[in-house]
């Protein structure tokens, strides 16, 4: 079981505004550290910009699971996992970063913030505690409500896409992505051009 990646990023108009990740990218090839944690940024913002307000929702793309929690005020959480990871250990995660962070950090800056601006720490930690899910669960106070609250499995990145639009031309797009992680994810053949593309990438 692994969490690879957690992001804090408010759902603004007309874009995603990303105020806070921490990574574990250290399964990845060293060379490719960079290109991974620009993807799972730049996955991490799609997923966000592509769910409603007041949503939680996984997206399964082979052996990855990416969890997704909307608030209803825009600030929105993003775990990137294993599909091992047990995803109530996710959405718990989730919860309690929105709302640590909401208290934290004042609402003015949501929209307008960025990882180098925003003053809130805490997000190495939580990754880091929250790798072993058995002992992290405990430490939880919203099981009750997660279980009753209806969670969106999109079986596919491909299923957050609208009729048409394809994924290669959200990448060439992305201001997140360098010009070496777009090189990169061009050496791959149309059908493997997703986030799985990222097991290539292991050590």
């Amino acid at each position: 079981m692994k969490l690879y990646s957690l992001s804090v990023l408010y759902k603004g108009e007309p874009k995603v505004v990303l105020l806070k990740a921490a990574y574990d990218v250290s399964s990845f090839s060293f060379f490719q550290r960079s290109s991974v944690q620009e993807f799972m940024t730049f996955t991490s913002q799609l997923i966000v910009e592509r769910s409603a307000k007041g949503s939680r929702a996984s997206v399964k793309e082979q052996e990855y699971l990416c969890h997704v929690c909307v608030r209803n005020d825009g600030l929105a959480g993003v775990v990137i996992a294993d599909s091992e990871y047990p995803s109530r250990v996710a959405f718990t995660l989730l919860e309690k970063v929105l709302d640590e962070f909401s208290k934290q950090i004042s609402r003015i800056e949501w929209p307008v913030g960025s990882p180098a601006t925003i003053q809130y720490t805490a997000l190495d930690g939580h990754l880091s505690v929250y790798q072993n899910p058995r002992e992290a669960d405990p430490m939880s106070k919203v099981q009750a409500e997660l279980d009753e609250t209806k969670i969106i499995l999109h079986n596919t990145m491909e299923s957050l896409l609208e009729r048409g639009e394809k994924l290669d031309d959200l990448v060439s797009k992305s201001e997140v992505l360098g010009t070496q992680s777009k090189a990169f994810y061009k050496t791959f053949p149309e059908t493997e051009q997703n986030f799985c593309t990222l097991t290539r990438l292991r050590k």
